[in-house]
């Protein structure tokens, strides 16, 4: 009989956060693109007291690091205990490939949002897109 290697569950964790960062950073560079960018909450307009864009860039950065986190986790598990089928992971790997792909060059095209803002809102966007993964993964290893 083949003896199945247990990983340790940071390794995991460590991962599955990891590919939830990424992925909520793919989020935040093509939300900038269709304009939607958290640095609307800093700016002081007294009409409006806060954009629509800017919570919605908040929602979705910290919706898809925490099902990217919950879902990796899971998929890491499985495939570390080789429950998952050949065919799944090369496409959950092509998807992952394409997202990038899409980031990258959403990342390259000019920005119309000021540097320093920018990086301010990117440096954020790291930060949220990483505790919601962690909560994400830990919460899909706490059930598994």
């Amino acid at each position: 009989m083949a003896e199945t290697t247990i990983f340790p569950r940071r390794l995991i964790l460590a991962g599955a956060t990891i590919s939830g960062v990424m992925l909520a950073l793919a989020v935040h560079m093509l939300g900038q693109r269709f304009g939607l960018d958290l640095g609307g909450l800093w700016r002081s307009d007294p009409v409006n007291f806060m954009p629509i864009g800017s919570a919605i860039a908040w929602w979705l950065i910290a919706a898809m690091g925490f099902v990217s986190g919950y879902v990796a986790a899971n998929l890491l598990d499985s495939a570390a205990s080789g429950r998952i089928p050949r065919r799944m992971r090369h496409f959950l790997i092509g998807i992952g490939v394409l997202v990038l792909a899409g980031a990258g060059q959403a990342a390259s095209a000019p920005n119309a949002i000021a540097t320093a803002s920018g990086v301010i809102a990117g440096l954020i966007a790291v930060l949220l897109g990483g505790v919601m993964a962690f909560c994400g993964a830990h919460f899909a290893l706490k059930r598994a």
